[in-house]
């Protein structure tokens, strides 16, 4: 817990990309929309979630959120195995949204994401799009964990996008498991 009132602190939370998800499940079942979400880890992304806790030490949290998509989730227990911590899963931390739900193959999300990036996550003069804006997504992540202030140290498993918004970084440079340390007051 954060020092006494009056006093200055920073809740560090340690953003971790969930593990690689085994994305043939959505294939095989021809899941669309939000169910393609429901996917678990590959044995890979299990590993790597186990790696997280042995070469990173996450003993001084005292929390641990996660976004509700199984990946995350899965990727919250396999971390959580070895701390013990409280676990609460927090819906908007979930995923950007790149469609609302409405598109069936990867390559018409693919096209979504293009469209993102090359505006910058900020939909052009006069022009809507389907894709969740930049400071939408910036905005749901941050109310949730302004929530968690009165924290010192929390784990957030959550996904890429998510992360790279925060950080105002490239979303391809997030990896699976990977941890980003993100100070809020």
């Amino acid at each position: 817990m954060k020092p006494n009132q009056g006093e200055i602190s920073l809740t560090l939370f340690y953003l971790i990309r969930h593990g690689q998800p085994d994305w043939s499940l959505k294939d095989e079942r021809n899941l669309k929309g939000a169910l393609r979400d429901f996917v678990p880890l590959t044995d890979e992304g299990i590993a790597q979630a186990e790696r997280v806790v042995s070469n990173f030490d996450l003993s001084k949290c005292d929390l641990i959120l996660s976004s509700p998509y199984t990946r995350s989730l899965q990727t919250a227990a396999i971390i959580n195995r070895s701390l013990g911590l409280p676990l609460r899963v927090e819906f908007d931390l979930h995923e950007w949204t790149p469609d609302n739900w409405t598109a069936e193959t990867v390559e018409e999300i693919t096209l979504l994401w293009q469209d993102y990036t090359n505006n910058c996550g900020i939909y052009p003069q006069g022009q809507e799009r389907i894709w969740e804006s930049k400071e939408s997504l910036l905005n749901r992540t941050q109310n949730v964990l302004n929530k968690y202030l009165n924290h010192s140290n929390v784990i957030v498993v959550c996904h890429g996008m998510v992360i790279a918004a925060l950080l105002d970084e490239v979303s391809e440079k997030i990896g699976y498991c990977g941890i980003y340390e993100y100070s809020m007051n």
